[in-house]
């Protein structure tokens, strides 16, 4: 490919556009994210930080925690600059502590979402080198954690006590009512490597001063862009901190008191990892959290706390618009609701419009640049379906997909970033990480314009990356799974519109010559096999696949074919 580049003729449309007073050359903070946390804590101790389930941790009761945490960390494990410590674990107060707390050690996060497979769970702490992992001792997530100690992919666990982050009555009523869903680490076979997360922080051991380098690895983010396998991130404390700094301003005044930002959407994934919890926090708001997304639980949460910021992806927006029990009285304190992690259909903004009178943001990001690129204003109106514009100190160009030369405002082309937010690449992978740049240009994979006011707008994606609601799904990691059945030849995974989740994989099969199988028996198949989110909505079975000249599958015929038979059947 020609790689030769172009200046646009207007470097920086989107500047004449930003709301009143924005700046795009402000000044940007990176102040590492726990010494701002706890610098947050020690202004305004008394103030609560976290509400979870109605039970509550103050600022100084959240610095102490962080600090004894960090303590531990380092008397009991090591853990020094650069040690890489997994974390899974679900939204609870737990989850903040062992995250600044590892960050105060001097330690990497590397984040695990806990619906993951055993297999998936392995890949991502055997390549990060996560010889501790911190995690809960619900059940079927516990589990998993000792299938990963059976394997040595991890050496330790640390094990936080589930009952522990509830409030006194629902601690007593889930130990007795709830009791089968706990584990018991102490009876484990694997005991001798477990460690209570309460005693450590019983422990208070203070720990030693940490000097931090803005270049030094924070957060190691894995995602598998358009492979499948996935690659970590390397996110530095200075990355994080510049994104924080950029949201602050982009939401000028939005995430500081009394405002309280709902915590739905899991802090394992970028996007709430850095706006719903970095962000408010270090600006000593309120972060008010539920383990889940529950309808009824996120409307019982905002009639209790009137919470009036809302991040959010399309499918949570979809369900709260669809939903006949969502009130607008339950949506009155939602003041501002950014959607993220995934288009948001116009059909899906029109209907939440309907029922609140929020505001409703779009934003743009991925994992490599910490993660937003671009937001929509959070205090005024912007284009309709924009992504609106990018963030102060944030860069973008359009590149001609074919030849890499910038195309002109107004015409198609792959977005490509630069700011203080991007990577500096993957985690040992010297090829993914050249691959990911042209002339220190993040290369985003998405393809869109810009038009004559800054304004950015997507209209498609260079990879075969599947966004189910907000998270990334990748076919290979379906094809592969089908492929290990019997009566299974050949499989082709493609990503489909879905009214609920914003896109859904669907599976299309050719048997082998003499096999049989149904739907529903290669669904329980892939039970044990693939977590929740990857499973196939649809399971379509074909006497040949279509293949290119070079005889690869190829998705583009049958994306074709999904669309024709879903039009002929309305």
């Amino acid at each position: 490919m020609d790689t030769t580049t172009t200046t646009p003729a207007t470097p920086r449309p989107w500047i004449s556009s930003y709301p009143e007073g924005m700046r795009w050359d402000a000044e940007i903070d990176t102040t590492p994210v726990h010494e701002q946390v706890l610098a947050a804590c020690a202004k305004n101790p008394s103030a609560v930080a976290l509400d979870f389930l109605g039970g509550t941790t103050t600022f100084g009761d959240l610095a102490k925690q962080i600090i004894a945490f960090a303590g531990a960390l380092q008397r009991q494990f090591g853990v020094t600059k650069g040690t890489r410590v997994a974390i899974m674990l679900p939204n609870t107060p737990f989850y903040p502590i062992a995250y600044f707390g590892v960050l105060r050690a001097g330690g990497t996060v590397v984040n695990c979402n806990p619906l993951y497979t055993v297999p998936e769970l392995s890949h991502i702490t055997a390549n990060a080198g996560a010889d501790v992992m911190i995690t809960l001792d619900l059940q079927q997530i516990f589990e998993k954690g000792e299938a990963l100690l059976a394997a040595g992919h991890v050496k330790s666990l640390v094990v936080c006590h589930f009952p522990n982050a509830l409030p006194l009555v629902k601690k007593i009523l889930f130990s007795v009512a709830k009791r089968k869903d706990l584990a018991q680490p102490k009876k484990s076979r694997f005991a001798d490597r477990i460690t209570s997360f309460g005693d450590m922080i019983a422990a208070k051991a203070t720990p030693d001063a940490v000097v931090i380098a803005p270049d030094d690895v924070a957060v190691q983010q894995y995602t598998g862009g358009t492979t499948g396998i996935p690659k970590g991130a390397l996110l530095t404390h200075a990355n994080i901190a510049a994104n924080m700094s950029q949201i602050d301003q982009w939401g000028d005044g939005l995430f500081y008191p009394p405002s309280k930002v709902v915590a739905v959407l899991p802090f394992f994934h970028i996007f709430a990892m850095t706006v719903c919890m970095n962000v408010p926090l270090c600006n000593g708001t309120q972060v008010v959290m539920l383990p889940r997304f529950e309808l009824k639980a996120l409307l019982n949460l905002l009639t209790r706390t009137r919470a009036n910021v809302l991040p959010a992806v399309p499918t949570l927006l979809n369900a709260i618009a669809r939903a006949d029990t969502a009130t607008a009285e339950q949506l009155a304190s939602l003041e501002v609701a950014i959607s993220g992690g995934a288009a948001l259909p116009d059909e899906v903004r029109n209907a939440f419009a309907k029922k609140s009178k929020a505001l409703l943001a779009e934003g743009y990001g991925l994992t490599e640049a910490s993660p937003v690129v671009c937001c929509a204003a959070l205090r005024v109106p912007s284009k309709p379906m924009s992504i609106g514009m990018p963030l102060p100190a944030t860069d973008l160009r359009f590149v001609d997909v074919d030849s890499g030369k910038v195309v002109e405002t107004g015409e198609d082309g792959e977005l490509q970033v630069k700011g203080p937010q991007v990577m500096p690449g993957y985690f040992e992978d010297p090829k993914a990480s050249a691959d990911a740049f042209m002339d220190g240009w993040l290369r985003t994979g998405d393809v869109g314009h810009i038009d004559e006011d800054g304004y950015v707008f997507l209209v498609d994606r260079i990879k075969d990356l599947i966004i189910c609601s907000g998270f990334n799904v990748y076919p290979r990691t379906i094809e592969e799974a089908l492929m290990t059945h019997e009566a299974v030849e050949e499989v082709n995974v493609i990503g489909v519109p879905d009214e609920y989740r914003g896109e859904a994989p669907v599976a299309y099969i050719k048997l082998r010559a003499g096999q049989s199988a149904t739907e529903e028996s290669l669904k329980t198949f892939l039970k044990d096999k693939l977590n929740k989110i990857e499973m196939p909505k649809e399971i379509i079975f074909k006497d040949a696949l279509p293949k290119t000249l070079i005889g690869k599958l190829s998705k583009k015929e049958l994306r074709e074919d999904y669309a024709q038979t879903r039009a002929a059947k309305k």
